[in-house]
């Protein structure tokens, strides 16, 4: 297994939306481990440009073991109000906007990383990142490429008793958080749909809130349903175990 870890300079104000909000859409402060996947499957699709796009996300997604980020300064979310056009045409005093809540964030600089099964598919996602414009979390988002692309190995621990990490995890009643500060966000961990199951997973991210500003942090916690990688020269990762396929039920016969 090896990583791609790269830093991204974020060029304006960028909003990625929790899924859940719309009428007041609330941002994540930082890409959830869809919103990278997003970025290296559109990144994908610009650099070879010879499929359909949702083609390059299910290359990405059928090879990808873990994907995340995490801010390397700190961060600012603020709300606005925007206009938003409903219809071009009305009768005169008809309404022709809507006014919609919407969360911004800003930071200089997050880090990303992504764990791949495949060594050979690291290669051309690494060539795509370097000439394709990037986005955070939507198109209006540009971001820049603002260090070198580093492809480090991976490998998995077991029976670690604590680990330390930077970088978004899982989190659920068994999680034990032995030292550290964070908040707790809803997240996608994959793009596309599986069956009829786009589930949001509870994430621990590990930030601390002074002044309604957000810092980058780390946490130590105690690993119990999740599984430990070590990304060389980055530090522990945790992931949701895989899901186990339900078995199949036999049809009586009549």
């Amino acid at each position: 297994m090896k990583a791609i870890v790269f830093n991204i300079r974020l060029n304006s104000l960028y909003s990625i939306r929790i899924p859940f909000t719309w009428q007041s859409a609330l941002t994540y402060p930082l890409l959830p481990p869809s919103a990278v996947t997003g970025m290296l499957a559109n990144a994908l699709q610009r650099y070879k440009n010879n499929k359909h796009p949702l083609e390059y996300l299910n290359l990405i997604e059928d090879n990808l073991i873990w994907a995340g980020s995490r801010l390397l300064s700190p961060s600012v979310i603020k709300s606005y109000t925007t206009s938003a056009i409903t219809k071009w045409e009305d009768k005169i005093g008809g309404k022709f906007t809507n006014a919609l809540g919407r969360q911004f964030a800003y930071t200089n600089h997050m880090q990303v990383a992504a764990v791949f099964i495949e060594d050979n598919l690291i290669n051309d996602i690494v060539e795509s990142l370097k000439t394709s414009p990037l986005t955070c979390g939507d198109s209006e988002s540009a971001v820049s490429l603002d260090s070198e692309l580093m492809v480090k190995e991976v490998e998995e621990v077991t029976g670690l008793t604590e680990v330390e990490t930077e970088y978004p995890f899982p989190f659920s009643k068994e999680t034990v958080i032995l030292e550290g500060k964070g908040q707790l966000y809803l997240m996608h961990e994959r793009c596309r749909q599986k069956e009829h199951n786009f589930p949001l997973i509870l994430y621990f991210v590990p930030i601390e809130e002074k002044e309604k500003i957000f810092y980058p942090s780390s946490v130590r916690v105690r690993p119990s349903i999740e599984e430990v990688f070590n990304i060389q020269d980055l530090g522990y990762i945790l992931k949701s175990k895989p899901e186990e396929p339900e078995p199949k039920t036999r049809k009586r016969k009549n």
